[in-house]
């Protein structure tokens, strides 16, 4: 499917490190059960993920140099919303069991890819780093999430690829994952599940660009909940936001990153980790080109409320990581 649209990756070689999440159709349909009992109760009890949601940041006048050539994939268009403004249903909720036995969720993006089934998150919303690194429990997507509602199905994650040195040794920028998603399910009856389709094919997919300048600006899609230095809390993360901004390399402090992208936003960080950041978003298809994860947020002005997102520069690096995600295969667990 993508064919001639793919630009050269970028010849330097990757780190891919392979998460198993529910590896088996058994273990997938368990953790389809746990989300969608007792009328989706665990869905809609779940709270925004708080773990590194907030660093210290200062912004640069500097840029970022790519370690490569550019690459880019373009987006798929999935069905137009039928109201008015209505986002894109790439944009959803990835839930999870976090160390503390809760279920707690972040944000993700469906990205293009050919076999369907990518979810794009921030590593941190896989991997648990309050935990000797291992996978967060019970992981699943659920595509323009609102209230409990499965517009789309839920989609069980089978494995994950992030970077090996976001494993290794907490390297922030590495802290990425591509998310490999069974086809999605619906409650036919309580012990019964639908197949609901591949996911990219229901819902679309946002594009990817790798190793290029930095955006005059950026558009930021996600779910923020928390509150702001202040406690003021304009956001309830029931809904999804959008705020757009320029885009800036940044100093953070102190998360282990070397290139670190800031954008001008709004957004609280609970609930917005794992929030897109799109270039050349088009208002009339919702797409556009997938250049940044919102990994932590920042009080740069120190006024009392955050001002920047933070995300890893998309370099050859987690090109290498995505392509790897790309071409892994997983199926239906219905």
């Amino acid at each position: 499917m993508l064919g001639s649209t793919v630009v050269t990756a970028p010849a330097r070689a990757a780190s891919p490190l392979a998460v198993p999440l529910a590896p088996t159709v058994t273990a997938a349909r368990e953790v389809a059960g746990f989300w969608l009992a007792d009328g989706a109760a665990n869905l809609r009890n779940a709270t925004p993920y708080n773990v590194r949601t907030e660093v210290g940041g200062e912004r640069l006048s500097t840029g970022i140099v790519p370690d490569g050539a550019p690459a880019s994939i373009p987006p798929l268009e999935g069905p137009v919303p039928p109201e008015e403004g209505g986002m894109s249903a790439t944009f959803g909720k990835v839930f999870f069991i976090g160390s503390d036995l809760q279920p707690h969720w972040c944000t993700g993006t469906v990205v293009r890819s050919k076999l369907w089934n990518v979810v794009a998150t921030a590593g941190h919303c896989v991997l648990d780093v309050e935990a000797p690194m291992g996978p967060l429990f019970k992981w699943a997507f659920v595509p323009a999430y609102s209230g409990g509602t499965l517009p789309f199905g839920l989609y069980v994650g089978k494995q994950a690829y992030t970077h090996y040195d976001f494993d290794d040794i907490r390297d922030h920028d590495r802290d990425y994952a591509f998310v490999n998603v069974y086809n999605g399910v619906v409650p036919a009856s309580p012990d019964v599940l639908t197949d609901a389709g591949k996911l990219g094919q229901n819902v679309g997919g946002q594009g990817i660009a790798i190793n290029q300048p930095l955006a005059p600006t950026a558009d930021v899609l996600g779910y923020p909940a928390g509150p702001h230095p202040d406690g003021s809390r304009p956001y309830t993360g029931e809904t999804l936001e959008r705020s757009t901004g320029p885009t800036f390399a940044t100093k953070v402090t102190p998360l282990r990153m070397d290139r670190p992208v800031g954008v001008d936003s709004p957004f609280t960080g609970e609930g917005s980790l794992g929030s897109s950041w799109l270039t050349e978003y088009d208002g009339d298809s919702r797409t556009g080109y997938l250049n940044g994860l919102t990994i932590s947020v920042s009080d740069t002005d120190g006024d009392g409320r955050y001002d920047t997102g933070v995300s890893p520069y998309f370099d050859g690096e987690l090109y290498g990581v995505y392509k790897k995600a790309a071409a892994y295969w997983t199926g239906s667990i219905a």
